[in-house]
């Protein structure tokens, strides 16, 4: 800082330093070291030789950049990944496809993404490793829906939900119990794989259940929660036949709770 700094300069400097100081990439540098034989993500430590495979998957409008950087961290101990990026914020990466797709509304690119994700998540085995990538932006481009909307009704209901009124906990309450990767669903997935998750946050108190709808946490949320926030904003009759179902059959017990605290399934699941 120069001396002879006005205010209004010193304002600007301040500024600029908070913003370098959570760049994407620079985060990512920061939380993933690899010197031989360890690999160090955020506080969790593996030894490189005995991991088979090492897949990268995410979602959000900063995880191009973060997939970008955790390319230059691992090289070529990267085995593929695949991340959903908001259209025009895709970057150069090698070994992760970078897939651009509709924000802040679902669209059918983000729909097709998110099966890619889902499909490298449930071929990882114990021996594998998932790192995952999620910002802002997640939910809306982690884009998969109930089987008996079809994308128009998803995009017209996305749209309801987001201006209700509901508070962005409640928002993804609902998001979590319509879909089959959000509120720990992905890593129930991806188990009996290692997951690793690297958050980087938009929400006020940075709770990670909530930042792209959690899709390796343990979601503390319920149908009938999703049913009430509904009924509260008036988005039952706005809501199309294949959500109002989805809730009515997770409410009997047809469909599996989003997995909890407990649930063996996240066992192997580290959230940063």
């Amino acid at each position: 800082m120069r001396a002879d700094m006005d205010d209004r300069e010193l304002a600007i400097e301040i500024f600029r330093a908070g913003i370098e100081a959570v760049k994407p990439d620079r985060l990512i540098r920061n939380c993933i070291r690899l010197e031989s034989p360890w690999l160090q993500i955020g506080g969790t430590k593996f030894n490189i030789a005995e991991l088979k495979r090492i897949f990268v998957i995410g979602a959000g409008k900063a995880s191009g950049l973060m997939a970008q950087a955790t390319e230059q961290a691992l090289g070529n101990h990267i085995t593929c990944g695949v991340v959903a990026v908001k259209y025009g914020h895709g970057c150069a990466c090698s070994k992760v496809e970078i897939l651009e797709a509709g924000h802040p509304y679902p669209d059918e690119a983000g729909a097709e993404a998110t099966r890619r994700i889902v499909q490298l998540c449930e071929g990882a085995g114990e021996g594998d490793l998932v790192v995952c990538l999620w910002s802002g932006g997640g939910s809306a481009l982690l884009a998969d829906y109930p089987e008996d909307c079809t994308l128009e009704e998803w995009i017209e209901f996305s749209k309801a939900l987001v201006n209700s009124g509901a508070t962005i906990n409640e928002i993804n309450c609902v998001r979590k119990h319509l879909s089959g990767v959000k509120g720990g669903q992905l890593a129930r997935a991806a188990h009996p794989a290692h997951v690793v998750s690297l958050a980087l946050s938009d929400v006020i108190g940075d709770p990670l259940d909530v930042i792209a709808s959690g899709p390796t946490v343990a979601d503390s949320s319920t149908f009938g929660q999703a049913a009430e926030t509904l009924r509260k904003y008036d988005l039952e009759r706005r809501a199309p036949k294949g959500v109002l179902k989805r809730i009515a059959a997770g409410m009997r017990g047809e469909i599996p709770e989003t997995p909890k605290a407990v649930d063996p399934a996240l066992a192997r699941t580290v959230n940063r």
